[in-house]
């Protein structure tokens, strides 16, 4: 007899060590909060800008809870089979008898067959899901997380073969991430899906916290990470909407830095360059001045500390 079948989702398994985090006291603060709110049982809503750690921070704590991850992307294509599960693929058996060596007797029967998706998974073995950005998906996928985040229970369709619904493992526990509002490809989510998760609200980094994870990330001297998280944070405080520069465009320009062997300096045109390109990247923050305009802001900024 022969049996195939197409295999569940892969859990992924993270370092608790996690040598490359940067642990401030800001940082080192909402690792505290959250994991108490993980231990007292609740979910978990990491959100904020673009930029400020939420996904990092998300990882990190995963990697202390120390269960297997199930990593999920929020996506506005995805609907509920997407998140707990649907008849992918197919089930082949065949069987052969040949007791009578001169009769042959063949049978085949292929049927639809159930796979469970990353949040079923999730909930069946007690892993630990990451649902990154969940707001890109629509509510209406999402209404399934309702009844898992309160009630501990998964509603489930009685092609999957096992009853209608599913018991979550006490061991389950979910992290989510969400970007504003405003930002493009957003839903709003439900107010009864927030009303179930503690939210923590992440902005930008303290100076000092920023310097030490550029630093941690490129490899440069300390001295050169505070010239270029000086020159990131000042120009953020003259951008007037969401897309401001985060700690990402720090860390871009420090890893050239350190890529080109160059130097933080106002006389070096590599570096210059480096600045122009990615700090340069969304001018609506500027009421639509001229990009020279903004150009020259850079430019006042790098001259004031460099």
């Amino acid at each position: 007899m022969q049996n195939e079948r197409v295999s569940e989702v892969t859990p992924i398994i993270i370092d608790k060590d996690q040598p490359g985090f940067i642990q401030s006291d800001y940082v080192g603060g909402v690792i505290k909060r959250s994991m108490n709110y993980i231990r007292a049982g609740f979910p978990l809503h990491l959100t904020g800008a673009a930029g400020t750690g939420k996904t990092t921070i998300a990882m990190y704590l995963a990697a202390q809870i120390g269960r297997p991850v199930i990593l999920l992307h929020g996506d506005d294509e995805f609907g509920t089979s997407d998140l707990i599960g649907g008849q992918y693929g197919y089930r082949r058996k065949k069987m052969v008898d040949n007791f009578i060596h001169s009769v042959l007797k063949s049978e085949e029967n292929v049927s639809p067959e159930w796979v469970d998706n990353r949040i079923t998974v999730a909930c069946k073995y007690g892993f630990t899901l990451i649902y990154d950005e969940f707001t890109r998906s629509r509510p209406e996928a999402n209404n399934v997380l309702l009844a898992i985040l309160e009630e501990r229970i998964l509603d489930l369709p009685a092609a999957r073969g096992e009853g209608g619904y599913l018991r979550v493992s006490p061991d389950f526990c979910a992290i989510f991430t969400s970007n504003p509002e405003e930002y493009a490809g957003i839903h709003k989510a439900q107010d009864a899906l927030k009303d179930r998760m503690i939210s923590i609200k992440l902005g930008h980094y303290d100076r000092e916290s920023e310097v030490s994870i550029v630093q941690a990330k490129s490899g440069i001297s300390r001295d050169e990470a505070e010239k270029v998280v000086n020159i990131v944070r000042a120009f953020r405080e003259t951008k007037k909407n969401n897309l401001q520069p985060s700690i990402r465009s720090g860390i871009m320009i420090a890893k050239v830095l350190s890529a080109t062997d160059s130097r933080p300096r106002a006389d070096n045109t590599d570096f210059v360059e480096t600045c122009m390109d990615v700090l340069n990247f969304d001018t609506n923050g500027f009421q639509n001045q001229p990009e020279e305009e903004v150009k020259q802001r850079i430019m006042d900024t790098i001259n004031r500390y460099c």
